[in-house]
């Protein structure tokens, strides 16, 4: 059984009416179609307005499609009971690109941690601390960390923070939108090797929402390439993703090598320490 089946997703929203003007509306995503098998990391990539974050939001039930179906482990998604749908709830979580607007600054690591076990679990005190500090020291970070504040930690502390509250209820499924685009490359690289890792310690299905080629190639087993709101190109393995031909895709193979031949020597050697951003193959 698919993990997930999402067929003919559509989406429209109504612009803002201008003074004395008609409301108008444009389409921000066209009949979408994928499936997600157990295990495995789809990567979505697009340039900014593509629809990639409007599809991200309609998997994770932010918001309703105009049209279109979306199955989670065999269940209706969008139309399901409440019961079901909470109930599926737990396996399918999200982390957000702004970690630092994700976590409420007023609460502690332990408490953002222990938030989402406290509304679907029934553990005692000792259960809740111990799946705390083991969730932090999964992502790299540690019991003294646990009574710390939002602010006291650093943009990559934070989304390992995000990342450890995500893990806290074991789902099957977790969206990373644009996950590590606000990180500088030291620290994307810390936070996709931890992922990666995750993904393989806790038999994790990702579908990773990118711009950036190089980061859901180190990541991602397939790929979607999305441009104004349409799916226009797939690969059904990573490793080609130098075969890709729509334009829209060409733009973002372009946007992560300069075009003569020597820039991109320069960047090889620049970042031979960067295991993810070997060169695209040309």
């Amino acid at each position: 059984m698919k993990l997930l089946d999402v067929t003919n997703l559509s989406k429209s929203y109504v612009k803002e009416r201008r003074l004395w003007g008609a409301s108008q509306r444009f389409t921000a995503l066209q009949r979408a179609s994928f499936s997600l098998e157990p295990g495995e990391c789809l990567g979505i990539v697009g340039e900014s307005g593509s629809g990639k974050s409007t599809l991200g939001k309609l998997i994770l039930g932010l918001e309703q499609p105009d049209e279109g179906a979306i199955r989670f482990q065999g269940a209706d998604w969008l139309n399901g009971a409440s019961g079901v749908r909470y109930k599926l709830r737990r396996d399918l979580q999200a982390v957000f690109q702004n970690s630092g607007d994700a976590l409420n600054p007023r609460m502690t690591a332990r408490q953002i941690v222990a938030e989402p076990l406290l509304n679907y679990e029934r553990l005692t005190k000792r259960e809740i601390e111990r799946a705390c500090l083991d969730g932090l020291e999964a992502v790299g970070l540690s019991a003294a960390d646990a009574d710390k504040l939002p602010h006291q930690f650093s943009g990559g502390q934070q989304q390992r923070l995000c990342i450890a509250r995500a893990l806290a209820l074991r789902p099957k499924l977790i969206v990373l939108d644009e996950a590590v685009s606000s990180l500088d490359r030291m620290l994307q690289t810390q936070i996709l090797e931890l992922l990666r890792r995750l993904r393989s310690e806790h038999k994790l299905s990702y579908i990773f929402i990118s711009h950036d080629l190089k980061a859901t190639r180190y990541l991602a087993d397939r790929l979607i390439v999305m441009d104004r709101g349409e799916i226009v190109e797939r690969l059904d393995r990573i490793s080609n993703i130098g075969s890709l031909s729509h334009p829209a895709s060409k733009r973002l193979l372009e946007a992560q090598l300069p075009e003569h031949p020597s820039g991109r020597k320069r960047i090889a050697e620049n970042d031979q320490n960067l295991q993810y951003r070997e060169a695209i193959p040309i």
